[in-house]
């Protein structure tokens, strides 16, 4: 690791370089640059949208993913009553969780059930850039029928360049945009999760992880064993993120495979070191790795359940959420130490493995698709559009009632949990109601809550994502049509060995032969000399 410096220090200089340009590559046509959005929390709303300049009235079904609620009737009822105002519309939301989204999403559009808004992204099985190509999403910059210029001009005019350069992509309907990219956490900032408190207790401190990378982590994940027990685990992991943040290699946007990858230099992620894709797992950076994580597995510093797929991410947050951990993985999102800190009871700091970097596949990080079945594609557009423009309906959709869901505070922050004077929450105002923030759209119109305190969206966040850089193969996307064979079969390899390496589990000298020789027998050449000749040609016309 190049980088050591703790998260929390480096936001000021970061956030001091917020006038540079944002792009870092060759082109401009990925500024970050866009104005803030004041924000509001009365019933007034922003007024994006003339009352009702609809004359039907239609009920729209919107899919989300990552989320934790189970009663929703105080918010419908209010949204409804605001929707026919607006729109004429009805929603129904069907809250998708971070288990059963992948598959249920999934079985809903190859059935063609009524869903006019689809959660899409570069990460989950409901692919953006894949699915568009299959014709599951509806374009929304047709030439023939621009329902985004007539109907979601708004929104569109007040995302950064670069969430717009990336949800250009080569659809059914031929290249254009397929969805409305959400304003979040675009930068991608990977980094480890410190349980500082316990650091402290074992005698080291923070420079001692800033000054060290994964190789020389042994003696204090040792210490930390020592002293809690054989029943702690000091490492806890998401067993790709940590060899992304390893071997500094970042997802190939468009790769159903996870077999792919393009490395970047940890002290300029804008640089260009001769751009080339990858299968990671020949690489000799993946076998450094892979036996770094089984030396720490074989010494008990990780839970075999995070090896199991069944098991990985419940695991995985309880550890987190019960501080039961020494150091972890994590992809940043900003304000991260302040609300984990808070959940955890600890001391929690974030230090990173690079500055923050957008490439495609962040961009593309969580987006709202119109259904190519959708019977009402302009309203569902029209809804897009207020959702994203209009304070009061996205803390609707995103933090409940007030009064119910949250209080808010003398300052006008928001208070989602009443705590006790040693941080324990005594009241947890959003039990019922838990929505995936960073899944619904632009989270820059919200009112911060206490935890994240004032002038958060204007002073920190868009100052933090609009400086990171662009990677050099910003607008590259692999297309693997007329792989579908050699694409299927990689992807069954991938997933019968990559989580048991990437966690240690599996002896590499044993396993990761084994696997790179099916991998060749699924056809992984063919696949890395298609990205590679589609890179070539990318840079070639820029």
């Amino acid at each position: 690791m190049k980088m050591k410096k703790l998260l929390s220090l480096a936001l000021v200089a970061t956030m001091a370089m917020s006038t540079l340009a944002a792009c870092g590559g060759k082109t401009e046509s990925t500024s970050n640059d866009v104005a803030p959005v004041e924000s509001v929390s009365d019933e007034t709303g922003a007024e994006t949208a003339d009352s009702n300049p609809f004359e039907e009235h239609v009920t729209l079904r919107w899919y989300l993913d990552g989320n934790s609620v189970t009663n929703d009737s105080a918010v419908m009822e209010a949204i409804n009553k605001y929707l026919n105002e607006k729109i004429n519309a009805d929603l129904e939301i069907i809250w998708g969780t971070w288990g059963d989204f992948d598959d249920n999403s999934l079985l809903a559009i190859n059935s063609g059930d009524p869903v006019d808004i689809y959660f899409t992204c570069s990460w989950t099985k409901a692919e953006y850039n894949t699915y568009a190509k299959k014709g599951a999403w509806l374009r929304l910059d047709d030439p023939d029928n621009n329902i985004l210029k007539e109907y979601g001009s708004d929104v569109w005019n007040i995302l950064p360049q670069v969430l717009k350069d990336g949800a250009v992509t080569d659809g059914n309907d031929g290249k254009g945009v397929y969805a409305i990219p959400g304003y979040k956490d675009f930068g991608t900032q990977n980094t480890w999760d410190v349980n500082v408190t316990l650091l402290k207790e074992l005698g080291y401190t923070l420079e001692d992880i800033e000054s060290r990378d994964f190789f020389t982590f042994g003696d204090i994940l040792a210490a930390a064993k020592a002293a809690k027990g054989d029943n702690f685990y000091p490492l806890v992991i998401e067993g790709a993120v940590l060899e992304r943040m390893v071997t500094n290699s970042i997802i190939v946007n468009g790769d159903s495979t996870g077999a792919l990858s393009y490395y970047l230099d940890p002290s300029d992620v804008s640089k260009d070191i001769g751009s080339k894709v990858v299968n990671k797992f020949a690489t000799e950076e993946y076998k450094k790795f892979a036996e770094k994580v089984h030396e720490y597995y074989e010494l008990g510093y990780i839970d075999p359940a995070l090896a199991n797929g069944a098991t990985a991410n419940d695991t995985l947050v309880a550890q987190q959420n019960s501080a039961q951990y020494l150091i972890g993985t994590q992809s940043y999102a900003l304000g991260y130490e302040y609300t984990t800190s808070a959940a955890r009871g600890i001391e929690v700091a974030y230090v990173p493995c690079t500055s923050p970097y957008v490439d495609k596949t962040a961009a593309q990080g969580a987006m709202m698709a119109i259904s190519a079945t959708s019977e009402n594609p302009e309203r569902a557009m029209a809804f897009l559009n207020l959702l994203n423009t209009d304070p009061y309906l996205m803390q609707l959709v995103a933090y409940g009632v007030e009064g119910i869901h949250y209080q808010v505070a003398d300052n006008g922050l928001l208070i989602r949990e009443e705590k006790d004077a040693d941080g324990n929450v005594v009241t947890n105002y959003h039990e019922e109601y838990t929505p995936w923030r960073n899944g619904l759209g632009n989270i820059t119109l919200l009112t911060p809550t206490v935890d994240e305190g004032e002038g958060f969206f204007t002073d920190k966040f868009i100052p933090y994502y609009t400086s990171a850089r662009a990677i050099p193969a910003f607008g590259y996307s692999f297309d693997g049509t007329g792989l579908d064979t050699e694409l299927a079969a990689v992807t069954s390899v991938q997933s019968t060995y990559a989580l048991p390496l990437d966690c240690g589990a599996a002896d590499v000298d044993e396993v990761l032969p084994k696997m790179l020789a099916e991998l060749e027998a699924a056809g992984i050449d063919k696949i890395v000399a298609a990205a590679n000749e589609q890179l070539d040609a990318y840079f070639a016309s820029k």
